[in-house]
């Protein structure tokens, strides 16, 4: 039939394999509610303050869940809420199953969980399991040899040394917070591990009544209705038996800074990955006993992808974290490396990653960093990160004051309260506080952002809140806020979430990700291009439908712009000559697309049907 595709069908017996489509795409297929879902991190002493001290809490984060709701995100973290002493503002727990007074209490938490729920929204905790406040009462046990507890924590005699009433530190370990691993305590007589502040003693992972301990922390929780933990500071679980000194990296010469070693022996231990995997086995057991849905893991591991992928499955199939963090777009893009290249290098160096049938997921930033505009050089990639980040597959993860533009602030040493800065000098605390993007968030333009009434917020609120904040860009017609939304619909959309896809380098300066639906005869495509430099710069996509067998399109509709685009949403341009501004981001849609005179074999229940589009 001229001017009309035929369908030739050939039948053969075989068994059910896959779906084979063009060259080189990549498929997603997701089943579970996480797998395509926007994870929002929240820092609560920044978030929102409810009762006027100059700190968030539990209740202001409450109050703002509508907010959430209205991003797309389905489900939000918290850092540490746990009862502490706050010398590492959370990280230290002095109680694992009770709630910080200055955040509010169990009741406020049992209410924000029910409000949660109602709006449609997961709840996920910051799990801390490496250490325990030296407030913790069973640090006090520990140190007291009370029976039962003296093993709770890493002890140690130390070695002789010139000192007859005090032996000196077992090896040349050193803490993340700069000085060493190692605290005396006079009561007990000798020395107790920490690898972070000296307020953080490291429990004992090889002590079975410890793991069960931690264990029972996780059902406490799972029981009060969350729905996954964000297990921190994962590959510091277990350290060497022999305490050996560790080598010098050649990376410092200071040798009370964490970069002057090699830690060889005190993290990414293989304990510490069996150790994952037995808390998957806790979240399987809990909704196999409670019914629901999947309470989900996410990791924190700074190693390399060698090591981050084994925390995925093992070789026999046994599932480990549904999420171990992607950091490639924190560790290894920044200022002096976003070129198109470096974005497609990095990018696909996650995806080969990732084992077959498990879900990527994208991390930008979180308080431990600073932020991504200020890291990748200023307010212009504001819109191309979240553009790649949201048009990536899989999972999202955004970190409280990424979707408005928030900037870093920096802050005098005055001001700096971080103890990885303060155990520094003023001369070097730059280099290591994380302060500057736990500043408060901003929410309108009232006095301190609207995140207090107090006059002095525990951290001062950037000077940029005026025209970065909520408010403001909620009445703009277009913005940073407006675009994340509106990213994050057509992240709902079928074509969106089950999806072939790819990712490609369009010249020397445009990055682009091309995906197309899971209906290979009647889906879209989308294509976001991203241009990386203050130049304008001129692609043809249909290279991209050509080398992945997609019927090729004349024009393609503008489906989403960034900020600084002078195009409007709808309009029409020409495939084969698209000119994008300095820094101009676009999301670009195309009619139902179809293999263009290709083979298509589908195999479904034993059969495979050979078809050929004329």
């Amino acid at each position: 039939m001229a001017g009309s595709n035929r369908l030739v069908g050939t039948f053969l017996l075989l068994l059910p394999v896959c779906i084979v489509v063009g060259q080189s795409l990549r498929r997603l297929h997701v089943t579970d509610w996480w797998e395509q879902s926007g994870f929002y991190q929240i820092y609560p002493r920044s978030f929102k303050d409810s009762n006027g001290d100059g700190i968030g809490d539990l209740n202001g984060i409450t109050q703002k869940l509508p907010y959430l709701q209205s991003l797309g995100v389905k489900a939000f973290w918290l850092s540490p809420i746990y009862k502490s002493p706050m010398a590492d503002f959370g990280y230290d727990i002095a109680d694992f199953r009770d709630i910080q007074p200055e955040y509010g209490t169990m009741q406020d938490f049992k209410n924000l969980v029910k409000e949660a729920k109602r709006l449609g929204l997961r709840v996920i905790l910051d799990f801390v399991p490496n250490h325990s406040s030296d407030e913790h009462n069973w640090f006090i046990m520990s140190e007291n040899r009370t029976a039962g507890y003296e093993d709770y924590y890493v002890w140690h005699d130390g070695k002789p040394g010139s000192n007859a009433e005090q032996n000196d530190p077992p090896n040349n370990w050193v803490q993340s917070f700069r000085g060493s691993a190692w605290e005396w305590s006079e009561k007990r007589r000798q020395y107790y591990l920490h690898q972070f502040h000296r307020k953080q003693p490291d429990l004992n992972y090889r002590n079975p009544k410890v793991v069960e301990e931690m264990k029972n922390v996780m059902r406490f929780w799972l029981d009060l209705g969350v729905d996954g933990f964000r297990i921190d500071a994962v590959q510091w679980l277990f350290e060497h038996t022999g305490f050996l000194d560790e080598p010098e990296s050649g990376n410092s010469e200071d040798p009370l800074m964490p970069e002057f070693l090699d830690h060889i022996y005190t993290q990414n231990l293989p304990e510490t990955v069996d150790m994952v995997y037995q808390w998957r086995a806790v979240m399987d057991e809990y909704k196999k006993q409670h019914g629901g849905d999947t309470r989900v893991l996410m990791t924190e591991c700074w190693s390399n992808l060698s090591i981050v992928k084994t925390y995925f499955e093992d070789a026999n199939g046994v599932q480990g974290s549904e999420m171990p963090f992607n950091f490639q777009l924190i560790l290894r893009l920044d200022k002096n490396s976003n070129t198109a290249s470096d974005f497609k290098t990095v990018i696909d160096s996650w995806l080969d990653t990732v084992p077959d049938g498990h879900t990527p997921n994208w991390v930008l930033g979180n308080h431990d960093k600073r932020r991504v505009a200020s890291r990748m050089g200023g307010a212009h990639m504001i819109d191309i990160m979240e553009m790649v980040q949201l048009s990536m597959p899989g999972v999202s993860v955004t970190y409280q004051g990424e979707e408005i533009g928030m900037l870093d602030t920096e802050l005098s040493w005055d001001d700096t309260v971080d103890p990885a800065a303060c155990q520094t000098s003023p001369e070097y605390y730059q280099d290591y506080t994380r302060d500057p993007a736990r500043t408060p968030f901003q929410w309108d333009t009232t006095a301190n952002a609207g995140f207090t009434n107090y006059s002095k917020p525990w951290l001062p609120v950037s000077p940029a809140y005026t025209t970065v904040n909520v408010q403001v860009e909620e009445s703009d017609s277009w913005s940073h806020l407006k675009l994340f939304k509106e990213m994050m619909k057509l992240r709902e959309l079928e074509d969106f979430r089950n999806c072939h896809y790819q990712t490609a380098v369009l010249g020397s300066n445009v990055f682009a990700i091309i995906r197309s639906g899971p209906v290979l005869l009647e889906s879209h495509v989308y294509v976001t291009v991203v241009n990386l430099v203050n130049a304008n710069s001129t692609v043809n996509i249909t290279s991209l439908y050509t080398q992945y067998r997609l019927r090729a399109e004349s024009k393609v509709k503008v489906a989403i712009r960034s900020v600084s685009s002078k195009r409007s949403q709808g309009e029409e341009i020409t495939a084969e000559n698209i000119v994008l501004q300095p820094y101009e981001g676009l999301v670009l849609t195309s009619a139902a697309m179809q293999l263009a005179g290709k083979v298509l074999f589908l195999l479904t229940a034993g059969t495979m049907l050979v078809f050929r589009i004329l």
